[in-house]
Order: C-alpha cells, then structure tokens, then sequence
C-alpha cells in the first residue's frame, strides 16, 4: 500500500458518508426500517434525505476537523498524529482540515 495522504484520507471519509447515507435510504438496519415507516410523500422525502445529508456532513466533516486539531473531541480539543499502517504520518497540522473543507463544502 502506497503512503496515503491528506487527500485520500478525507476522500475515503467523504465515500464513507455516501455509505452511510444510502445505508440509511435503503439499507437493512433499524434506522432505514423507521425512516421507511415514516410513509413520506415525495416532497416530504426529499427533505427529510437533504436534511440527514446535511447532518452527516457535518458530523463528518467536524470528526475530520476533531483529529486534526482544529475542533474539539467531546469536548476536548488537542491534536493528532495520523499514521497509516507503515507507520507513516498521512498529514502535518492543517491539511485534513483544509481537505475536509474542501472535500464537504466546495462544489
């Protein structure tokens, strides 16, 4: 496995929302079994889905944030060294945060 980077890191987070989104639109789980029982007309619908988009951006978004430093962990804010598993640090200070914003909030 190549060393991944900063870029990489955010896009397998950014792909990882997209899961959990059509995970919860048409998944299995309890979640998608209530939001299915909710019996929502097509306007209603697409509002109910815009608005968990927007929920999970922004707790993706704020996780990415947290173990970069630039946001707090459950209150708690400090930063981190994220390394892949050779052991090498995916990103200095600052670039997941520059590629979180760049990756959830730039067309």
């Amino acid at each position: 496995m190549d060393t991944m980077n900063a870029q990489e890191f955010v896009a397998l987070w950014k792909a990882e929302k997209t899961l959990a989104l059509d995970n919860l639109r048409q998944g299995p789980g309890r979640a998608a079994e209530q939001f299915k029982a909710l019996e929502l007309d097509a306007e209603q619908s697409q509002k109910l889905w815009k608005a968990v988009d927007t929920a999970l951006t922004d707790v993706f978004y704020t996780l990415l944030l947290g173990l970069d430093g630039a946001a707090s962990i459950g209150g708690e804010q400090c930063e981190y060294q994220l390394r892949d598993e050779a052991g090498e640090l995916i990103s200095d200070t600052g670039e997941i945060e520059a590629e979180a914003y760049a990756q959830f909030h730039c067309p």
